[in-house]
């Protein structure tokens, strides 16, 4: 159970790398963003292509992110959705607040063309 955290020019990406994120693994991603942040970083992706279940703890580490780095004109953007995860973020309209892409390089991509 761990994280992978890697830096693209700006970006930060966080490749999330367990099978279910609960509130034991929402402290691990909100210091490592909280970390990213202070070092300036405003572009996150968070990488869930390994996570085959998220609550709500850990959902809410996500929100808080984005609103975050939202107040510093950055973004939290998304990237390969489970069926359950998708299904989760489909029931509690989180696709209406995040976006998503299927792989990486879309997601990195997504932020030049934001500028």
């Amino acid at each position: 159970m761990h994280i992978v955290e890697e830096k693209v020019a700006d970006i930060l990406i966080e490749s999330v790398k367990f099978d279910r994120a609960t509130i034991n693994e929402s402290a691990l991603l909100k210091e490592n963003i909280n970390r990213g942040i202070e070092k300036g970083f405003i572009k996150i992706i968070i990488d869930l292509s390994a996570c085959e279940y998220m609550d709500s703890t850990f959902l809410g580490v996500l929100v808080s992110a984005l609103k975050t780095v939202s107040r510093q004109g950055g973004d939290v953007k998304l990237v390969g959705f489970k069926p359950q995860v998708h299904a989760m973020f489909e029931l509690t309209r989180m696709f209406r607040v995040f976006q998503v892409y299927s792989d990486l390089p879309n997601a990195i991509q997504s932020f030049s063309k934001n500028n």
